[in-house]
This record gives C-alpha cells, sequence and structure tokens, in this order.
C-alpha cells in the first residue's frame, strides 16, 4: 500500500472519535482471545469423552501448526503497522515485528475448525467471530490486512486437517 497511514487513519477514526466505540473494539478483542482460548480445553474434554481415539489429532494438528506457524514468523519477521508506519494501535501492543501471519487469528480459525469438526452448529459462529476478531486486530492498529488474511486462511487449512480423522 502506497500510504498505509491514510488507510489507517481513515479505517479508525470513527474509534478514535468515540470513546464507547473504541472501549467496544478493545474489549471485542479481549473478549473473543479469551473465548477461543477457554473454548478449546473444552473441545479436547468433549473429544475425549466421545471418541478418545481422536483426541491424539485435536492436539497435535492445532498444536504442532501453532508451533510451525510461530517458527516461520520469526524467521519471516515482518514488521507491525506501527514499527512502520507513524500511527498510534489502538490496541495496546508492545513487541515489535512477527506481524505475519497474525498467531491470534491463526489460533482462532483452528480452534473453530475444531468445533466445526465437531459441529457446525458450533463452528460457524466461531468462524465469523473469528473473521471479526481479524477486523479488530486491523482496526486496532497492530496487524496489516495481509497478516490476518494470511493467518485465517492457514487456521482454516491447517483445522480442515482433522476432517481426515
Amino acid at each position: 500500500m502506497k500510504n498505509y497511514k491514510v488507510f489507517y487513519d481513515h479505517i479508525s477514526q470513527p474509534f478514535r472519535q468515540q470513546p464507547r466505540s473504541l472501549y467496544f473494539l478493545r474489549t471485542l478483542n479481549g473478549f473473543i482471545t479469551k473465548l477461543m482460548y477457554a473454548s478449546y480445553p473444552l473441545v479436547l474434554a468433549f473429544v475425549f469423552w466421545k471418541n478418545s481415539r481422536a483426541i491424539l489429532a485435536f492436539i497435535l494438528i492445532p498444536g504442532l501448526s501453532f508451533i510451525i506457524l510461530s517458527l516461520a514468523r520469526k524467521i519471516i519477521n515482518y514488521p507491525r503497522p506501527y514499527d512502520t508506519w507513524e500511527i498510534t494501535p489502538l490496541i495496546a501492543k508492545d513487541s515489535s515485528g512477527q506481524s505475519l501471519p497474525s498467531r491470534h487469528v491463526f489460533s482462532a480459525a483452528v480452534i473453530s475448525m475444531c468445533l466445526m469438526r465437531l459441529t457446525a452448529l458450533l463452528g460457524v459462529p466461531a468462524l465469523i467471530l473469528s473473521a471479526v476478531l481479524a477486523v479488530c486486530r486491523v482496526v486496532g492498529g497492530v496487524h496489516y490486512p495481509r497478516d490476518v488474511v494470511v493467518g485465517y486462511a492457514l487456521g482454516l487449512v491447517c483445522g480442515a486437517l482433522l476432517f481426515l480423522f
């Protein structure tokens, strides 16, 4: 993008002008993140209870994918928007680099796919919440759009591997 600051100022302006909107953005980001991470142990407990043989796939696929993604992020080490442009993120973040892909969005998407593997009734809303989280991360200024798109896509692909078991 030629001037990301102009784009970011445009998408973040409504949140900067309305304290309630800013509070909502930050709260939604935190809520979805916590909800996804809290749901994963529940998924594992349910899978173990229903079909203990499948538990290994539900642990290894998300776990190994997360480790590989984390290593790739470290190697790629793309800067975050606030590292490159003079912007102040709306979501507090004190680290630099390792922006691509978004690990928050990847994790939410892969956990959503775990839920989808169990039932679409929970999986579809979780995938929608993962997409909302992606938007929060971009509007919040901690990721570029490409970071969250790649994170979401990788989460879908890795999570789809669960359908093989």
